[in-house]
């Protein structure tokens, strides 16, 4: 008590935070009561007619909630093989390079595209990809086109383009973490590697890497826990009447069907499904990781 006293001005500073978390983290938790019952606008959470496990039985037969999981799994899992891997090729470049306005440009430049919203990124990827965009002119061009064609109305092309997008976005803000570690790595590692004839190859396979072991599990870690959730902002502005089968993701059709339809008990039960996969998923990760490296796990 003495030192809660001491401490009284800091204490005080956290309550804001304390108080925000309790209205908009734990209290709505309550609200997934409305998973096992049969909400509508007109009742309140606790005059609602409680239906079991009913809203459940009605996800494991919905051949359009298992349409965007096949996506949100197809698309995840293409994000987690390249949107995860490009940034750490990407800061390992930028690390090698000599300090100087090069390096802080091309920094600046890979990390401003997070900055903007995907009302922006994906306005700029709708002309871009659109029957007379640039990939298009691009394309017709050096002739692998014969007629243009607007490649978001293609269903089959969408996983990419949502992948591709995403990594060109986020990238550079990826690297951020991975730079500030190994800025703390020590050179003498380095000058030592290159007495002993190690070129940079060998230097990034045998310091470098080995040296981003532990954020990089880390990262590994929140990745695979947010596997079923998938960039809704990018779905609601990529996403069309013609590609609809392949761009609908779980949080898409959770907003779709609460939001838009009024089905609140379903898109409820939906939403807790996918939480509790997530949790399953983020401690499989950490326990797979901990295997492979004991400090690092969450």
């Amino acid at each position: 008590m003495k030192e809660f006293k001491r401490q009284l001005p800091l204490q005080l500073m956290i309550i804001p935070g304390v108080i925000f978390m309790l209205i908009f983290c734990y209290y709505p938790i309550y609200g997934l009561t409305i998973a096992f019952k049969n909400y509508t606008v007109i009742d309140t959470l606790d005059s609602a007619r409680w239906v079991g496990l009913e809203n459940f039985k009605i996800i494991a037969t919905d051949k359009y909630f298992w349409q965007s999981v096949t996506n949100t799994l197809g698309i995840s899992l293409l994000k987690l093989l390249i949107g995860f891997t490009v940034p750490i090729i990407l800061s390992i470049m930028i690390y090698e390079l000599k300090d100087g306005p090069f390096k802080r440009v091309t920094q600046t430049i890979s990390y401003l595209p997070h900055f903007l919203s995907w009302i922006i990124l994906g306005g700029m990827v709708v002309n871009w990809l659109s029957t007379n965009g640039m990939l298009n002119n691009i394309l017709l061009h050096i002739g692998i086109l014969d007629e243009p064609k607007n490649f978001l109305l293609d269903s089959g092309k969408y996983w990419w383009i949502a992948v591709l997008s995403d990594t060109w976005k986020e990238a550079g803000w990826g690297t951020i973490l991975y730079l500030a570690t190994m800025a703390g790595i020590d050179p003498t590692y380095y000058e030592a590697a290159e007495i002993d004839g190690a070129g940079k190859m060998r230097q990034i396979i045998s310091i470098t890497l080995p040296m981003l072991k532990t954020i990089i599990s880390l990262n590994f870690i929140l990745t695979i826990s947010n596997l079923l959730k998938s960039n809704l902002d990018q779905t609601l502005v990529l996403m069309n009447s013609q590609n609809q089968s392949k761009a609908e993701v779980i949080d898409s059709y959770v907003y779709r069907m609460g939001l838009t339809q009024g089905d609140f008990s379903y898109a409820t039960a939906v939403g807790l499904g996918v939480s509790i996969v997530s949790v399953v998923l983020l401690l499989l990760a950490n326990s797979v990781t901990k295997k492979l490296n004991e400090e690092s796990v969450l």
